[in-house]
């Protein structure tokens, strides 16, 4: 709520300049300003010669109510990292203590105040108090939330920006390292005043301001250069009954002004360094979610608001053999450019983990061990890991101190599937639990951060099951459907946390459309893998691919068979594309290799890859599997 300073009865006001003459014997303290609690709000404005000369009001006294307002005004105008909210504040301690109207100038574009921006080429209004000149208002159907070039909602004038004339007198106050000298519209003295504001407003902007009106321009200086201007205003004493500027009032405005630029300098800072956090968080998170057979997958992820630094939530999702896939969600401790970082270092290292096949546990726990080498500083992080297999309908999840994922049931309903939570991520030492759960078709799965569930004003208890309530009487058909109705808990009003969500709908894959078998590793199995793929594909309807997938499967069985000490795994797999997939317990992968015409060995994978629309090769942490994929034919 905007502060406004009012007159109790029988209180002199805030300002001497407004008040009305009051005997001496009936002056009261002055009163407190709402919203500037810390001490009582000063005679700013210097009191009227007689009533100096009669003692009704102590200099003494009058230089405390001063400074104690500086003091006041100051931690106000810097209590906040928010562009607009600074240049809020601004504007509140200003007026009505100091001035009828301020008006904020800043630079356009924003510069980057890292760096020296150089002369000030335009200025744009950014924030008007008390007054609307020069406000052109913004254009309808503007958004009020478009965003600067740091990503700040920008604060901005929808109007045209004023250039800065190099050697005119808008230039001269910008540039001038010493406070102008307050000026009286219609007297001789402002001559560069009402320059100065022709340039800014224009002259139908300053036929506006009646004759005898006070006018105090000040530079925002930050730390490298020139942000902006301050104007203030005070309008003519025979309307308001305040005096015009003094030299008390002008060293006043200029500390403010110091106080100001400063100010709008780390909001500018802060919003560069929000915006670089930002984009990194959101360059390690994925752009897209690969789609496996028998499970579709979608995923959300919002932002902490302006007031919050960014954080470190991140979610993923990773194909594994089998047509199975793994779920993770996770959420580094702490707010800052380093927690993003630490984010995708343990997004990297779980991706590598997930691609060798280990149980959910084992990956929590070698992440744990990567954890504790991530630098001097201990990082601390939650994370879920969860591996579905649509084959056997069936989920395995394991947990690190996070959050428990929501369990939807084929009939609706919903629960919070109980995990050993074991400790977070860096800890050391913790013995992490994998829970196998059934997931038959029509289920779902939602894993989420803590910013979903725990508010300001929501324990994470509460949050958990309002969750759980809301997803069970819902009604949705698609992941998308699923996040969007969890995103409906979150209250009104800025968020403290950034939010990640995954949410996964089971489909299944039907087992007459799977065959697997194990072969023993001996001469005359690349044969019978042979005539198994062909007897399958002629069940499947399928004769149009027997051919070339036999083929394939020779070349991948033989190859298998050489290297492998145990029984080598072959699959098929039936969905929208035919897949295959061959196993064995040896390690190294196969690579393509160049030919002569002589070798008899080492076209394999060259007939592979010229047959299969996609192939490759996985190193699990038994062994490896080798798959290859094909289009269904067009059925007519």
């Amino acid at each position: 709520m905007r502060d406004q300073l009012k007159t109790e009865a029988e209180q002199p006001p805030a300002v001497p300049g407004q008040r009305r003459q009051v005997p001496a014997a009936t002056a009261g303290p002055t009163p407190p300003a709402p919203g500037l609690t810390a001490a009582p709000v000063p005679a700013l404005a210097a009191a009227p010669a007689a009533a100096r000369r009669t003692g009704a009001r102590p200099e003494r006294t009058e230089m405390a109510d001063r400074l104690a307002y500086l003091d006041s005004a100051t931690r106000r105008i810097n209590s906040a990292l928010d562009l607009a909210a600074t240049l809020r504040n601004i504007g509140r301690v200003l007026v009505p203590t100091l001035a009828d109207a301020a008006v904020i100038h800043l630079r356009d574009p924003l510069p980057n105040v890292e760096r020296e921006p150089g002369f000030p080429e335009e200025l744009r209004i950014h924030h008007s108090t008390g007054t609307r000149i020069g406000r052109r208002g913004r254009p309808s159907g503007m958004d009020d939330r478009r965003r600067s070039r740091y990503g700040a909602r920008s604060t901005a004038d929808g109007g045209p920006a004023t250039p800065v004339t190099r050697g005119g007198a808008l230039a001269h106050a910008l540039l001038s390292r010493r406070p102008a000298d307050p000026a009286v519209l219609g007297t001789p003295s402002a001559e560069r005043a009402e320059t100065l504001l022709r340039e800014l407003y224009g002259t139908r902007g300053v036929a506006r301001l009646a004759a005898g009106t006070s006018v105090l321009a000040l530079p925002l200086r930050g730390r490298k250069a020139v942000l902006g201007l301050l104007i203030l205003i005070r309008r003519p004493p025979e309307r308001t009954g305040r005096p015009v500027f003094d030299a008390a009032d002008t060293a006043t405005a200029a500390h403010l002004a110091t106080q100001a630029g400063l100010a709008v300098d780390t909001a500018l800072r802060y919003a560069r360094e929000w915006e670089i956090a930002n984009e990194l968080q959101r360059s390690m998170l994925p752009l897209r979610l690969p789609q496996s057979h028998g499970v579709r997958i979608a995923q959300r992820y919002l932002p902490g608001e302006r007031g919050a630094q960014v954080g470190g939530d991140w979610y993923d999702a990773v194909p594994l053999p089998g047509n199975r896939v793994a779920l993770i969600v996770g959420d580094v401790m702490g707010h800052s450019l380093t927690s993003a970082a630490i984010m995708g270092q343990l997004r990297t290292s779980a991706q590598t983990l997930a691609a060798l096949d280990l149980p959910p546990h084992e990956v929590l726990y070698h992440l744990d061990e990567q954890a504790q080498r991530l630098g001097r500083e201990q990082h601390l992080a939650t994370c879920v890991y969860a591996v579905y297999d649509p084959i056997a309908n069936r989920v395995v999840m394991a947990n690190a101190g996070h959050v428990p994922p929501v369990l939807v049931r084929p009939d609706g309903t919903a629960e919070l599937v109980e995990l050993d939570s074991g400790a977070p991520i860096g800890v050391g030492g913790v013995d992490f639990n994998s829970v196998e759960l059934p997931a038959p078709p029509g289920s779902a799965l939602l894993l989420f951060t803590d910013g979903l569930v725990e508010t300001r004003t929501r324990p994470i208890s509460d949050g958990l099951e309002v969750l759980r309530a809301r997803i069970a009487a819902a009604r949705w058909q698609s992941p998308e459907q699923l996040c969007q109705e969890a995103l409906r808990i979150l209250p009104p009003g800025d968020r403290g946390d950034d939010i990640a969500l995954l949410g996964a709908c089971f489909d299944g894959i039907p087992a007459g459309d799977v065959a697997h078998w194990y072969l023993q590793p001996r001469n005359e199995t690349p044969g019978r893998a042979r005539r198994l793929a062909a007897h399958t594909l002629r069940r499947w309807g399928l004769d149009e691919l027997s051919e070339a997938t036999e083929l394939m499967v020779s070349e991948l069985v033989t190859n298998a068979v050489q290297h492998a000490t145990r029984p080598v795994t072959l699959s098929l797999v039936r969905t929208t594309r035919l897949r295959c997939e061959v196993g064995d317990d040896s390690p190294l992968l196969p690579r393509p290799r160049r030919t002569g015409p002589e070798d008899e060995r080492g076209r394999g994978l060259q007939i592979v890859a010229r047959c299969a629309d996609r192939w490759g090769a996985t190193r699990l942490g038994t062994g490896k599997v080798v798959w290859f994929e094909q289009r269904l034919p067009v059925q007519t």
